[in-house]
Formats: C-alpha cells, sequence, structure tokens
C-alpha cells in the first residue's frame, strides 16, 4: 500500500493502512503559568503563588467553622431546656422533701431538686431540673407543704429566658452563615472566570529584561519571517523615531502557517528582543458558557496591556473566535464567540499607535477569519510561517542539538537533507527522540546512527514484533519492491531511501522515498509517476500472484485523491479544461457544479487511475528480473537501504544522492 505524504516531504509506501503519530508543536510556552486567562512572558513568580494549590484548607476550615457554632447554638438551646415530668413524680418529691426551688407561671411548675433522681420510664437517666403541669382539678396545699420542706418558691424564673432579639440571631445565624458561605464560594469562581466586579484582574508590572527567556537566537529557519517581524522589535525600542516621521507601526501582525512551524515561538521571541511585557492568550480561554465573560476578558486583556505598554499582545489559534461571523438567523452557542470578536475588534480600533501595543496572532486557519479582523487598522499585516528549506533545517537541526552531546560522525547537514517539509516542532522531536535512543543504548553521545533511526522511527513508525507467515513475508516483498522498482524507473520520480518488511504501526512493510531538493512545484508527469509508484504494490501481487489483497487500500486512497485533484483542481485534464471544479471545502454542487460535470470528472479520475495502473504493470512486465531480484533481497534482510536498494534491481544512482540511510535488519 502507499501512503503519500504533503508533497515536498516524503512519500512513504506501506502494505497496510497506516495512521501519521501527532508530533508536538513549536510553539509551547515555556514554564508553568497559573492557569489564568493570560500570562505575562519574563515576570519572576509572584509572592506566595506556589502555595496557591494549599489553600483547599481554608474552605474546609470556614465548613468547620459553621458547623461547630451551629452545633454550640443547638447544644445550648438544649441544655437550658428543663425535663418534663408528670404531676405524680413531681409530688411524690414533695413528699420526699427533695425539692429546692421551684417556680410557677400559671399552672406551670418548674423547678430544681436536692439530689438527682432517676426519670421514671427511661433506661438509667437522671434529671434534676424539671417541668411539670398542675392539673386544673388538683385541690391540695401544694404551697404550705413546700414552706414546711423549706423549699424556696421564686417569682422569677430560675432560667432568665431569652429576649426577642436573643431568639431572632438563634433563628437566622445559621442561615446567615449559610449565605455568606455560598456567597463566598461564589465570588471565588467568578474569580476565576473574571466577571465583572468579582474578576479583577492581577496587576502586572514591567518585565524585567534580565528575565526573558526567548529571542530570535531561538529562532532558526525562518529568516525571512524574522526580517518582516524585526521592524515591530524596533517600534517597541525606540517609537520616538517613528512618530518624529510620522510613521505608524503596524497595530496588529498576523502569522499564519501549518502547526509546528514556530509561529508562537516567533511572537514570544519578538517580546523577548524587544525586551516588553508579553501577553500570551488562547482564544478558547476567552469563551466560556457564561455570555459576557469573553468580552469582559478581552477588556481587563488590553487594560492589562496598556498599564504595562510598551508591551504585546499574543492571541493563538484566533480562528476559534475571529471566525466570520454568521447571518442575523443564526442564535445561541454563536452569541458569545461573536460578542468576543466584536470586542477584539472595538479594542484594537479603541488604541492608538502612540500607546505602545501590538497584537500578535497566530492561526492554521486564516482562510477562516473575519474581514474586518484582517482589515488595515487592525491586522495590517499577515506573514506566513512556511516549514524551512533545507538550509532552514539545519539551522533548527543545530538550535536543537546545542544542548545535546553529539559524536563526531553525527552529520546534521546530511539529515537536513533527507528531511524535507519537516517543521521546526519536527525536528526538535527527531533530535530529541535521537537522544532518548542513544541514552537507551548506552551511548556517551547521539550518533548518527541514533539520529537516522530516530528519523526512521518518526517517518516509519516503531516497529512490532509480529510473526508473519512465510507465504504473508513474499507477498509483502514483492508489493513493497513493486513500489520501489516502479519508484526507481519512473522518470523524475523522488529517489527510493529505503524498504522494510518489518512490520511497524498499522503496516506490515513499507517503502520511504525522499526529494533530493525540496520541490515547491509539481507538473502532470511528475504526478502521473506519484500515481504509477503508488499502484506498484497492487500491480505486483497483480503481476506475480493474480490477486489483489486488503493492503492495497492506502495505495488506492492516495492515488484516487492525486488523481481527483489532477483533474478537479489543477486542471490537467484536456476534457474538463482549465477549471476548476471540486473546492476546498464543501459540495461543488453548492457552487453551481452540475451534476453531469460531476460524472465527468468521475470518469475522468477512472480514466487516469486506469491508465497509470496498466503504465505500473507493463514496467513490471518488462522488468520481472529485477522485480525478482529485489524481492529476494528483501526477504533476506527485511530491511535496505538506498544503495543496497539500487544494486538489487541493478540500476545505477546518480553520484549526488545525499547521505546514506541506516540499515535495520
Amino acid at each position: 500500500m502507499n501512503t503519500a505524504q504533503t508533497f515536498g516531504r516524503w512519500i512513504v509506501s506501506d502494505s497496510a493502512t497506516r495512521q501519521d503519530s501527532p508530533r508536538n508543536g513549536a510553539g509551547t510556552p515555556l514554564g508553568s503559568w497559573p492557569k489564568v486567562p493570560w500570562r505575562t512572558e519574563g515576570l519572576p513568580d509572584e509572592p506566595g503563588q506556589g502555595k496557591k494549590k494549599g489553600r483547599w484548607w481554608r474552605t474546609l476550615l470556614i465548613v468547620v467553622l459553621y458547623l461547630a457554632v451551629f452545633s454550640a447554638l443547638s447544644v445550648q438551646d438544649q441544655l437550658g431546656k428543663p425535663v418534663s415530668v408528670s404531676y405524680t413524680e413531681f409530688k411524690a418529691q414533695v413528699r420526699e422533701n427533695n425539692i429546692a426551688e421551684v417556680f410557677a407561671k400559671g399552672q406551670t411548675i418548674d423547678g430544681t431538686l436536692r439530689t438527682e433522681k432517676p426519670l421514671p420510664g427511661s433506661n438509667g437517666n437522671s434529671y434534676i431540673r424539671f417541668t411539670t403541669e398542675r392539673p386544673l382539678f388538683a385541690d391540695d396545699s401544694l404551697l404550705s407543704e413546700l414552706e414546711q420542706n423549706n423549699a424556696t418558691v421564686r417569682a422569677t424564673p430560675l432560667v432568665s429566658e431569652r429576649g426577642v432579639l436573643a431568639n431572632l440571631l438563634i433563628s437566622v445565624a445559621p442561615i446567615v452563615l449559610l449565605v455568606l458561605f455560598y456567597l463566598w464560594l461564589f465570588k471565588k469562581q467568578s474569580g476565576m472566570l473574571g466577571m465583572g466586579g468579582f474578576g479583577a484582574g492581577k496587576k502586572f508590572q514591567p518585565v524585567d529584561p534580565d528575565k526573558v527567556r526567548v529571542t530570535f537566537k531561538d529562532v532558526a529557519g525562518i529568516d525571512e519571517v524574522e526580517a518582516e517581524i524585526s521592524e515591530v522589535v524596533d517600534y517597541l525600542k525606540d517609537p520616538q523615531k517613528y512618530q518624529a516621521i510620522g510613521a505608524k507601526p503596524p497595530k496588529g501582525v498576523l502569522l499564519s502557517g501549518p502547526p509546528g512551524t514556530g509561529k508562537t515561538l516567533l511572537a514570544r521571541a519578538t517580546a523577548g528582543e524587544a525586551g516588553v511585557p508579553f501577553f500570551h492568550a488562547s482564544s478558547s480561554e476567552f469563551v466560556e458558557m457564561v455570555v459576557g465573560v469573553g468580552a469582559s476578558r478581552v477588556r481587563e486583556l488590553f487594560q492589562a496591556a496598556r498599564n504595562a505598554a510598551p508591551s504585546i499582545i499574543f492571541i493563538d489559534e484566533i480562528d476559534a473566535i475571529g471566525r466570520k461571523r454568521s447571518g442575523s438567523l443564526t442564535v445561541g452557542g454563536h452569541d458569545e464567540r461573536e460578542q468576543t470578536l466584536n470586542q477584539i475588534l472595538t479594542e484594537m480600533d479603541g488604541f492608538s499607535s502612540s500607546e505602545g501595543i501590538v497584537v500578535l496572532a497566530a492561526t492554521n486557519r486564516p482562510d477562516v477569519l473575519d474581514p474586518a479582523l484582517l482589515r488595515p487598522g487592525r491586522f495590517d499585516r499577515s506573514i506566513t510561517v512556511h516549514a524551512p528549506d533545507q538550509a532552514g533545517r539545519l539551522q533548527i537541526l543545530r538550535v536543537h542539538a546545542e544542548n545535546v552531546r553529539l559524536a563526531p560522525d553525527a552529520e546534521l547537514d546530511a539529515v537536513s537533507r533527507i528531511t524535507p517539509g519537516m517543521t521546526g516542532a519536527e525536528l526538535a522531536n527527531l533530535v530529541n527522540e535521537a537522544a532518548l535512543l542513544a541514552v537507551k543504548r548506552s551511548h556517551p553521545a547521539v550518533t548518527q546512527r541514533d539520529l537516522l533511526d530516530a528519523l526512521e522511527k518518526i517517518q516509519l513508525g516503531t516497529a512490532r514484533n509480529v510473526v508473519m507467515p512465510e507465504d504473508e513475508r513474499r507477498r509483502t516483498a514483492y508489493h513493497e519492491s513493486g513500489h520501489a522498482l516502479l519508484g526507481m524507473l519512473e522518470p523524475g520520480a523522488d529517489p527510493v531511501r529505503k524498504i522494510s518488511i518489518i512490520p511497524r504501526g498499522r503496516a506490515l512493510g513499507v517503502t520511504l522515498s525522499t526529494p533530493d531538493t525540496d520541490r515547491y512545484g509539481y507538473d502532470e508527469n511528475y504526478l502521473r509517476g506519484r500515481i504509477v509508484g503508488a499502484l506498484g504494490g497492487m500491480a505486483a501481487e497483480d503481476l506475480v500472484f493474480g490477486v489483489v489483497t486488503t493492503g492495497a487500500e492506502s495505495d488506492l486512497q492516495t492515488s484516487t485523491h492525486l488523481a481527483r485533484m489532477m483533474v478537479g483542481r489543477w486542471g490537467m485534464s484536456k476534457r474538463i479544461g482549465p477549471v476548476q471544479i471540486l473546492p476546498e471545502e464543501g459540495d461543488p454542487r453548492a457552487a453551481g457544479v452540475s451534476e453531469g460535470m460531476l460524472d465527468t470528472v468521475a470518469e475522468e479520475v477512472r480514466t487516469l487511475v486506469e491508465q497509470c495502473h496498466q503504465r505500473a504493470l507493463t514496467l513490471l512486465q518488462e522488468n520481472r528480473w529485477r522485480l525478482d531480484s529485489l524481492a529476494q533481497r528483501v526477504l533476506e534482510k527485511e530491511t535496505l537501504d538506498e544503495q543496497e536498494i539500487y544494486e538489487a534491481a541493478g540500476l545505477h544512482r546518480s553520484p549526488a544522492a545525499p547521505a546514506e540511510m541506516s540499515t535495520k535488519g
């Protein structure tokens, strides 16, 4: 099977479906920052910042305090109540001369005993304070009996009754405490969301230039972009000379390009080079479920930047909030995003060039941004950050290898020539993977073998310990040999670098082809050769075994995609003509393309693929002995490098080839 990577990078042909592994981005901010909508690059940590994580105990202390106060009030209220006893029990205690003092209010009698007595009808409970009700029909000389027993008869209660205010306090205090507790929680949450007065932002201090972490010395491979953005740095360093002549610097600079090309790193280096505060915000941090939070955060961010001017605001992935606004019929989830976008537009219009604030933004999708965001006066300048060329890749490799111990045989120049299309993040990952391999192999330094094996792991995938049946290995060997042989026979095709039938990822075998130099334009003959090479594995299986297996799935995807682009987008079909039928996104019918035209495109695509498949079969039949020789060598060694491939096929390789790849048996 054949999986074709982006033009100008590499072609990986495999005999089973495989997936590209994700790679780290080059623009990840350095250091650990608190989770706030923005961060100030280069500022020292705030006092007590590291202790914020341990403040959970404060919440626990408040809850415990609330429970303690509530319990104390409840216990005190319970302790103030005497035990209710029967009038018979009371008379018995009077006869026993055990009444110390009493207080009567109406028919209710409260009192205390001289000696604690067991409570009738209870399991071991006793009482000393009591209350009872004297029946209306009682006809006794209670007062005389009490006087004879020397009991004290009072006109005031034994326990002073609480007033209205005290009763109200005891009743309302738990509710008040509960309400205050919830208000405190609401304030904490609102502070984190940045809502209104609750979300007062922290005060930002001017950045100490000695604390800046990244400058242009840490950026390599994008010199033309660096030159474009150097005007922003020059303005922030010396704005007076621009104001003296009447020149206005750009208010905003939009950095666009594929992931991993260094957009975020370039923005941080700009702030570091200028020595000004750098406020970093991600678009996703502005949009919340609560409507209005995003706009509030934007206002606070720009106000903080004004307070620290001259400064730089960097908004990463601005397409998350900067997409084209919808029509008037759209309601609901888009309202918050559009309010945030409107606030950004207003803020960028609201500050003048004399304030010393420059807004940088990064996106992978500049085509979906709102036109109002890109007009002059907001983002005046748009800079495209491309993947580096060979010289740029060499510079990037040297930057990332500064802190890595390299062996004398490590040739970064050779690695840069066989990595076309790789971004700065991918090259950084390559150096790190090579260092990890060197540690695993107990090498004192990173060797060229480590670098090439790391590249092989990134491009082809991690080898799997799978034992294939012999007939499966033989079919896979012919499949990969078909890809490689057609890649060597087709004029102008990319050189074949490696063949392997060691299972990697989801692939049972892989064939790697990369160009000698970076390519930026592709003609029809080259693209036809790409399709022929992609169908080489299926054609070899059909020629040798008379069957076609599921291993051709990825090959068909690659060949069909290339043919569809040639016919429907690149005007390489005489029948269709120099028109574009298939848009980048969406249904072509929405652009007015008829069903008949789409049927014609489908017929042309099928014709083109069939022609390339027939040419693949013809070339393999004419060079059957080369195919058998190459497949036999692959079966013997499992992995062949560039020189071994051309020798096995009986073909001559130009001496201008880049450094040879490693062999893995």
